[in-house]
């Protein structure tokens, strides 16, 4: 009897990520397992973690489980203009990938720097900023909630976090969504990032003030320059576009499911659910590049050889039934999901915080001023931007009651 050849390696990309990533994951473990074969952009060969458990054994052993891209085998087969270098460097000196006690000392400066933030502050700086953004579309009764509010706020507010002017950030959205989105702009889209953080440390060097960027360059462990402006690229990558997609998956979900729809009639007391269901079913981020074995292993019954990169599948392991029994039971308060990650490398907790008042602050906002908020379009009409990181939507149409400016 011949024996049935294995599934193929799936292609980590293509239109299924967008239309339907909860049906794809489901097809993956199925045909795989819990670990699963997958090929980047030019056949590069790497490991999709979907298990709940292997995930959380990925990221909670850093000496097995490496964040050094150093270790990765394949760099020899990966061409200098290759799309997702962005997304998975090699000898960056960010805090993405050092390790061991030098990682710690560079985590709690960051988490110093972001915790020094006034939370009463960043609400108000929040609260500014979306004010601004509501004024420039109330009077129009339509807008795209995304393009014209949600796709804007987080990096406005977090761009004077760090110091930058207002004038400055609409270069930084788009040059961090085509970073992001991994395509033909990536290279480009850091290029603009890394330079713009380079100016910001020379001013700030120059003429310190009460920003991160000041608090980062004042910090004792002694990093240079270029690691500081690594960990701030970091830092907004990681706070721009997941926030923004935090608020417009929320939207969206308040907006066309009956569980939330009180949510917009009934003020803010639903908003808090809501983004932590979020969390749950429709992360802003989907899967994360990644960890390195630094030995070989096995892994949800792979094997996984010494040099193999890992893909942390956030959404995957979300949704894995053996935790996620009643998929469609609420969660509630439960936020043991994978969402701000887990282990050294876990998102910062101050980093955390500053994300979800941004985000909530920009749901409250829009509930306030634009209180019969409903959607434009067919719910199913609704599309994801074409990335297999970061889930949002490309756009979310709604009409309200026009209402005057503030």
């Amino acid at each position: 009897m011949t024996p049935t050849p294995a599934p193929a390696p799936v292609p980590l990309g293509g239109p299924r990520f967008q239309t339907e990533p909860a049906e794809l994951y489901r097809e993956m473990r199925r045909d795989h397992g819990s670990v699963v074969p997958v090929v980047l952009d030019g056949d590069i060969p790497a490991w999709l973690v979907l298990g709940y458990r292997e995930l959380h054994q990925v990221t909670g052993d850093p000496q097995l489980f490496s964040r050094d891209s150093d270790l990765w085998s394949q760099w020899d087969r990966i061409p200098d203009d290759w799309p997702l270098l962005p997304m998975i460097g090699r000898k960056q000196p960010s805090i993405l990938y050092t390790v061991g006690e030098r990682h710690r000392e560079r985590a709690a400066m960051v988490s110093n720097a972001l915790e020094a933030v006034d939370p009463s502050e960043l609400r108000s700086q929040a609260e500014k900023f979306a004010d601004e953004l509501i004024d420039a579309i109330c009077s129009k009764g339509e807008t795209d909630i995304i393009g014209d509010y949600a796709a804007l706020l987080p990096v406005r507010v977090l761009a004077t976090l760090y110091g930058f002017t207002d004038e400055q950030g609409p270069g930084l959205v788009t040059a961090l969504n085509d970073m992001i989105n991994g395509r033909e702009g990536a290279l480009a889209g850091q290029q603009h990032l890394a330079g713009s953080m380079a100016r910001l440390i020379a001013d700030r060097k120059e003429t310190p003030a009460d920003d991160v960027t000041s608090r980062m360059l004042a910090d004792a462990s002694g990093f240079s320059d270029e690691e500081i402006a690594q960990d701030l690229m970091v830092m907004m990558a990681a706070g721009h576009q997941p926030t923004a997609d935090w608020i417009g998956n929320s939207l969206r979900l308040m907006l066309t499911d009956d569980r939330f729809a009180a949510s917009l009639f009934g003020g803010r007391h639903s908003v808090g659910e809501a983004m932590n269901e979020v969390l749950w079913e429709d992360a802003p981020t989907q899967n994360v590049a990644g960890r390195w074995a630094s030995r070989d292993t096995r892994l949800g019954g792979r094997l996984v050889r010494s040099g193999d990169l890992l893909l942390l599948g956030i959404q995957g392991a979300n949704a894995d039934p053996q935790v996620r029994t009643d998929s469609s039971a609420l969660t509630g308060g439960n936020n043991a999901h994978f969402s701000f990650g887990h282990g050294e490398h876990r998102c910062p907790f101050p980093a955390q915080e500053v994300a979800e008042v941004i985000a909530r602050t920009g749901i409250e906002v829009v509930l306030d001023r634009l209180p019969d908020l409903d959607l434009a379009v067919p719910a199913e009409s609704l599309s994801r931007r074409p990335s297999p990181w970061l889930r949002g939507l490309g756009e979310l149409p709604v009409r309200f009651t026009p209402v005057p400016v503030l």
